[in-house]
């Protein structure tokens, strides 16, 4: 309890950047004023409302306009087919509208399409790759890195292979770009623990998600290990969290929070994980 407690008072002014809220062509725990209504009672910073199949920059406009919460809402694109995948107009157009953050193709990635279709996928296509068949990337993806580049956003993997992240966040360090190494405990995106390390030592941020421990991807103790080896400087939690019949996404991100509590994390490491490098990553 007292753990429960003390999470309770660290996550004011935190941020948790992976969200999946209503609407959604998914069904959803909760709706985005229902999020933000939750957030804003605990103190949250900042949420990320996320949609694998629409921008969700102007989602969190609205909310922000209304005035109604202390709590920011922010919001992103996701580069898969109906946005036109790898498809630098629909980004510049979604960053002028707010967005926040990037990502690379997820349950659209070729990678992921190799595992079957997600729960709640409603069309057939094939798989969109950032690599030509001599590991290249392809012109797009520079179009990309130039358009994230201007905005001064983060980039993140999505659910391309490890070795077309590994390649691409290479890339885009070496351009000064803000790179998100995303779930890496997830099976369709599991990257080894000493590659991630590898990519931290470039100054890429590694998303470390909640869904992973809860959905059973790894254990308690191996996220820990992971979060220590790596560094909290290099890290930050998020819940992935907004799936019908499961828990909530801010009572999760107590969870994730009172967990690291009991594995005797210091606040000020902590604090690295929920608001420094979040805030580091995204505009304000």
């Amino acid at each position: 309890m007292e753990n429960r407690s003390h999470a309770i008072e660290l996550i004011k002014g935190a941020y948790d950047l992976h969200i999946h809220p209503y609407p959604s062509h998914v069904k959803r725990a909760l709706n985005d004023f229902q999020l933000m209504d939750e957030a804003d009672k605990v103190g949250l910073g900042g949420v990320l409302i996320k949609n694998h199949y629409e921008p969700t920059g102007a989602r969190a406009l609205l909310m922000n306009y209304s005035k109604k919460y202390k709590t920011k809402a922010y919001g992103g694109i996701v580069l898969n087919w109906p946005v036109g995948g790898l498809n630098p107009y629909a980004l510049e157009s979604s960053l002028n509208l707010g967005a926040s953050i990037v990502w690379m193709p997820t349950r659209d990635a070729y990678n992921c399409l190799l595992h079957g279709d997600m729960e709640g996928d409603f069309f057939k296509r094939p798989g969109i790759k950032i690599l030509n068949e001599k590991d290249q990337l392809l012109p797009a993806v520079y179009d990309i890195f130039d358009i994230v580049s201007k905005y001064g956003v983060p980039l993140a993997t999505g659910h391309i292979s490890a070795k077309e992240s590994i390649i691409l966040c290479k890339e885009g360090r070496k351009r000064n770009i803000k790179m998100v190494l995303t779930h890496p405990e997830w099976e369709r995106t599991y990257m080894p623990l000493e590659k991630q390390k590898e990519l931290a030592e470039i100054g890429v941020k590694i998303e470390k998600c909640w869904y992973n421990i809860a959905e059973s991807n790894c254990t308690v103790e191996h996220m820990i290990r992971t979060i220590r080896e790596i560094g909290t400087e290099n890290i930050y939690i998020s819940t992935d969290r907004g799936q019908v019949e499961r828990k909530k996404p801010i009572e999760e991100f107590i969870n994730f929070v009172e967990v690291l509590l009991k594995n005797n994390f210091k606040e000020e490491d902590i604090k690295n994980l929920i608001c420094n490098v979040p805030k580091f990553l995204i505009k304000n």
